[in-house]
């Protein structure tokens, strides 16, 4: 159990740590971008990471409990009222910002927690590198462009 624990907290502190040091004088068209691209990533190099957490929290969370405590729900909200200072400041549209945090979690990790549908529907055997490029690239121009951001031109 104890070892469980570890390795769920082990996923959690990979995924936030690109996200925990944004401010509110950063730009949101680089950081959700980049936040985007490492999430991807990692469902791309650790999708057992993102279906065993994903098995945890449907499964009801009980080994998160501890985990997902005052100190992550402060740190949820500091992010949270990074992208509201964003939004006062004019630098992107009016949206949620925790419905925001959860459409990146979401989208993100669903490429690795639904990688079997995605090559059902796709007629794929399995993903490779480049069609984790191709998600990235779309979700961030469809967020993006959802948040009122230009997405950075890539090339």
């Amino acid at each position: 159990q104890g070892l469980y624990v570890a390795v769920m907290a082990s996923i959690l502190e990979q995924w936030d740590g690109s996200f925990s040091h944004l401010t509110a004088k950063d730009d949101p068209a680089t950081v959700l971008g980049g936040y985007i691209r490492a999430k991807i990533e990692f469902s791309r190099t650790r999708p057992l990471a993102s279906r065993i957490f994903a098995m945890e929290v449907i499964s009801g969370g009980e080994y998160l409990s501890g985990h997902f405590n005052q100190d992550y729900r402060d740190w949820f909200r500091g992010r949270a009222a990074v992208f509201q200072s964003w939004i006062d400041a004019g630098k992107m549209d009016p949206i949620d910002p925790m419905h925001l945090i959860f459409l990146l979690w979401s989208s993100t990790q669903h490429y690795a927690d639904f990688a079997s549908q995605i090559c059902r529907l796709t007629g794929k055997s399995s993903l490779r590198k480049a069609d984790f490029e191709e998600a990235a690239d779309n979700l961030e121009r469809i967020i993006l462009k959802g948040c009122g951001l230009t997405p950075p031109v890539r090339g």
